[in-house]
């Protein structure tokens, strides 16, 4: 006789925990970063979008739903998924708003669906003829259990239903308990209460950090407040920038962002055009940030008051304009640090302290801080209580300098901290470096950041990087702003292609990207002067000297800045990145792209010419499918810079444009 095996005589136990029951797998569930090491990042009223693989065993239906929680919520609050087409690949897709600021978390659950199992085989069964008079009871059982689930009307209707499916075995009403069964209603009522039996949950839970509109849409304006004065030579205030917002908000900018505004060192100070020496009336970098005046809690004499700053504050807010200040962490020989805290410094063989380097570059009026030094939970204590400070202060914006110099463990700590005590304060990186670290620094919580658009010039290149943007995981986490010029910045393209060139580089800024800054009143007046040739440094730039500027020359771009940042405001196309499609030009000096908003109702359609010197004329090929567009109809577009009107036929459409210039179409008669 054949040996008897008892249950426990193979010598493995069941683990107490395993539901064997539970037949359904949940995987590749997206949006994910990293194994759901980091959040994704929203702004309130976004909606995030979630697939997942969902599928089980045997032939049985599965169904899935999404759960998800806000910061107030107690409990999870669901969404039924839905198949993704084509039907029968397993992927399944719902989608939940973020409300308001904060962490919300969400994950996937999934069961095997034994009405939709019963009612796709009960079709099937009476499209051959069967007799079904005991698959219909047994259906009716189904629904016998989701009356006592549900409550009030729905609970007596699914009693209605069971009726009349428990009596198929009356001859009579055999055909109406067959309709019964197939009844859209009754499909609707046991969706809705679905015993979830077995359920499969998601291991994971994910996280969504959110922000305020603000972080996902913005228009930045650079300015620095010493060059602000009314008199030439004179070192500008406070006040004399209050003077100068109505300026900065007829341009219909959103964001007034100030470089350092503290007090600057003496020792080593950079004389104009970064002389390591200084003449005596040499104003210095503002990045060498600290004096006997004080650090970085502290303001520049010259500007003003800490009371004048909240003038500014003030009047800038009636004017729909933030300020948003420059977060530096470096010091100057002469930051009270140096002698109060040694310790946070990197100091040489001969003892001195370590200045920055970036060859061939030397600041020698800079000191980098050390954070691998032994005092390093002092120094970040330090470092949080300078922002601290600043929100005290009325401050919720902040860019950044350089973070990616900085210690990522720092970053991750002080930002998350933000997030749970402070979720309105925006941080943009000015982070150029290599990709990995930029993308680093997002996903440890940095709103926005600095990208490589500046030196992104041809059509190639620009496709190449706003597909990377926009197409891959990485717009689930990474904010780009666009700037076509700094400080730091001015690229070849603006100093050769002249007036034309800032034209198409500032439409493409603030097209491509719902964040986007300039650097002004250099980039408004065209300024494209640089100290020698190939380099991008600014001739006589303001980093080391006070500046004049007639906002008034005739080459000035205010008109095209304002209309366009009106355009930006009043289109949702173009409030996110997501909706992006680039369409085919027959030649290599014409881009073309448009953006649709989350609800298709706004598309915006954009022509640029690259070429500054020479107008060019040719053949767009529009991806009518992505435009929502009839193949072969006729549909009006509607220039936004210039007001004119054109009807276009089809895919296939002519444009002409002079250099610099660029359509910025709305479209009508789309489905």
């Amino acid at each position: 006789m054949p040996k008897r095996i008892s249950p426990s005589s193979t010598g493995s136990t069941i683990p107490a925990k395993l539901e064997g029951r539970s037949r359904v797998v949940i995987e590749h569930v997206t949006p994910e970063i990293d194994g759901g090491e980091f959040p994704i990042q929203r702004v309130v009223g976004e909606a995030v979008v979630v697939e997942a693989d969902v599928f089980g065993d045997g032939h049985d239906a599965i169904a899935a739903q999404l759960l998800f929680r806000g910061p107030q919520d107690k409990s999870w609050r669901t969404i039924s998924m839905q198949p993704v087409e084509p039907i029968g690949i397993d992927r399944w897709r719902a989608e939940f708003h973020v409300e308001r600021m904060g962490e919300y978390r969400y994950t996937v659950e999934g069961w095997v669906d034994p009405f939709t199992s019963w009612r796709r085989a009960m079709k099937k069964r009476l499209d051959a003829g069967q007799e079904v008079h005991v698959e219909l009871e047994q259906g009716g059982a189904l629904v016998v259990a989701a009356a006592k689930r549900a409550k009030g009307a729905d609970g007596k209707r699914l009693q209605e239903f069971a009726a009349r499916l428990n009596a198929a075995q009356d001859p009579a009403k055999a055909p109406d308990a067959s309709a019964a069964a197939i009844d859209p209603a009754l499909d609707t009522l046991m969706q809705k209460y679905q015993e979830h039996a077995y359920c499969t949950r998601y291991a994971k839970e994910l996280l969504v950090s959110v922000q305020r509109p603000l972080a996902g849409f913005s228009a930045w304006y650079e300015l620095f407040p010493r060059s602000t004065a009314p008199v030439e030579g004179q070192h500008g205030t406070f006040k004399d920038v209050e003077a100068r917002l109505p300026y900065v908000s007829s341009m219909n900018f959103d964001i007034l962002y100030l470089p350092p505004i503290h007090p600057i060192g003496h020792a080593f100070r950079k004389g104009k055009n970064n002389a390591e020496k200084a003449e005596p009336d040499d104003v210095g970098s503002p990045w060498a940030i600290g004096s006997p005046e004080g650090g970085h809690t502290a303001i520049h004499p010259r500007l003003g008051t800490m009371e004048d700053f909240h003038a500014l504050q003030a009047k800038a807010k009636e004017l729909g304009l933030e300020i948003a200040l420059d977060l530096a962490y470096q010091c100057s020989p002469d930051h009270p640090w140096v002698k109060e805290h040694p310790e946070f410094f990197r100091k040489r063989p001969d003892g001195t302290i370590q200045y920055a380097e970036n060859p061939p570059k030397k600041y020698q009026d800079i000191y980098p801080l050390d954070f691998e030094t032994p005092a390093w939970r002092e120094l970040w204590t330090a470092l949080k209580g300078v922002i601290d400070f600043w929100v005290a202060e009325g401050v919720r914006i902040f860019r950044v300098d350089n973070p990616h110099t900085k210690s990522f463990p720092f970053w991750q700590w002080v930002l998350a901290g933000m997030r749970k005590t402070n979720p309105d304060v925006i941080f943009l990186a000015e982070a150029f470096t290599r990709p990995r670290l930029m993308y680093r620094l997002a996903k440890l919580g940095f709103t926005q950041s600095y990208t490589y658009f500046t030196w992104r010039n041809t059509k190639q290149d620009l496709t190449e990087y706003l597909t990377e943007l926009t197409q891959t995981e990485v717009v689930e986490y990474f904010r780009p702003n666009f700037w076509p010029n700094t400080p730091d910045i001015l690229h070849e393209e603006l100093q050769r292609g002249g007036r034309p060139a800032f034209m198409s580089r500032y439409v493409l800024a603030a097209t491509l990207s719902s964040n986007y800054g300039i650097y002004g009143p250099a980039f408004e007046l065209c300024e494209n002067r640089a100290v020698k040739e190939h380099s991008e440094e600014y001739l006589d730039s303001e980093k080391y000297q006070l500046r004049h500027w007639n906002t008034e020359a005739p080459q000035n771009l205010l008109t095209l800045i304002a209309r366009v940042n009106e355009i930006r405001r009043t289109h949702p196309a173009l409030h996110s990145n997501r909706g992006l499609v680039f369409h085919k030009t027959d030649q290599d000096h014409l881009i073309s792209y448009s953006k649709t908003d989350h609800e298709q109702t706004d598309c915006i359609l954009t022509v640029v010419n690259l070429d500054p010197y020479n107008t060019q004329s040719g053949w767009v090929t529009l991806d009518l499918k992505a435009l929502h567009l009839e193949p072969g109809a006729s549909f009006e577009v509607h220039d936004l810079l210039t007001d004119a009107r054109y009807t276009w036929n089809g895919e296939r459409n002519f444009v002409r444009l002079e250099p610099g210039r660029a359509h910025i179409f709305s479209l009508s008669g789309r489905r």
